[in-house]
């Protein structure tokens, strides 16, 4: 299963996918977890210390470098549109509580041809983890489906998008399913977290029904409300996973998430 998780920033995207791949490892799957948000907290929401922390692929510059045939810092040269990838997650992904955890890091933007050759090996990579590699893969995504296409979405077995009761995040919601749209991510559920009162839940499903896919609407998608609760912020601390300090509701919602998504 490949599971890609999006949302507005701050509404506890890591925080989902960091549970969501603890809890797959603990029953005994093959997890591999992959940062593709930019502003990188899921290894730190995995509870892993600084210094094991993966080091970011957009800066394996010789490997890179490597791949796609030409300096990092070129301009107007032609690179491998399509560079060997194969085994980059074996040679640079570190195990965490029975987690290979991947960091894509930032890639430059901008008018400067120094991005180019990193855009197309991180494009490769992607593709190839979530059409080739065995493994259940989950992926921190941006607010958006930037680091997915055409080519792999048929790959993708559900977008997960994480919503606080809030018009904004509301908003970013209806952007990601329709680039889902566009790309053809058949699957897209919708999971509510921060909600501290039933008003919370309720303005979700009211906010929900406004966006649709395939004649159904989101709010017939939202397959979970995870309650907001103090025991999750003490786990934004070094060395500590989310999952060391969640009480029984928010354990059993994660894996009520997993069961649904599996069913």
């Amino acid at each position: 299963m490949k599971i890609a998780i999006s949302g507005k920033g701050g509404v506890g995207k890591s925080t989902v996918a960091a549970a969501l791949a603890l809890t797959l490892a603990n029953r005994g799957e093959r997890v591999l977890a992959l940062d593709a948000d930019p502003d990188a907290n899921l290894a730190a929401a995995m509870g892993m210390p600084e210094a094991e922390t993966p080091t970011p692929i957009s800066r394996q510059i010789a490997l890179i470098e490597e791949r796609t045939g030409v300096k990092i810092d070129s301009y107007g040269q032609v690179f491998k549109l399509n560079p060997e990838v194969s085994d980059v997650a074996e040679r640079f992904a570190v195990n965490w509580r029975g987690v290979d955890m991947l960091t894509l890091g930032a890639v430059p933007k901008g008018g400067g041809g120094c991005a180019c050759p990193a855009s197309a090996f991180i494009k490769s990579l992607i593709t190839d983890l979530v059409l080739y590699k065995k493994q259940t893969l989950i992926m921190d995504m941006e607010a958006g489906v930037e680091h997915l296409g055409r080519a792999t979405a048929g790959g993708v077995g559900v977008m997960l998008v994480v919503v606080e009761p809030g018009q904004r995040s509301v908003d970013c919601a209806k952007t990601v399913m329709r680039m889902c749209e566009e790309i053809g991510v058949k699957r897209v559920l919708y999971i509510g977290n921060k909600i501290a009162a039933q008003s919370d839940e309720d303005y979700l499903h009211t906010a929900l029904k406004n966006i649709s896919q395939d004649g159904e609407t989101a709010d017939g998608r939202l397959i979970a409300a995870i309650p907001y609760t103090e025991a999750l912020r003490s786990a934004d601390r070094p060395g500590m996973s989310v999952m060391d300090t969640a009480d029984s509701v928010f354990i059993d919602k994660i894996n009520e998430i997993i069961d649904i998504i599996y069913r």
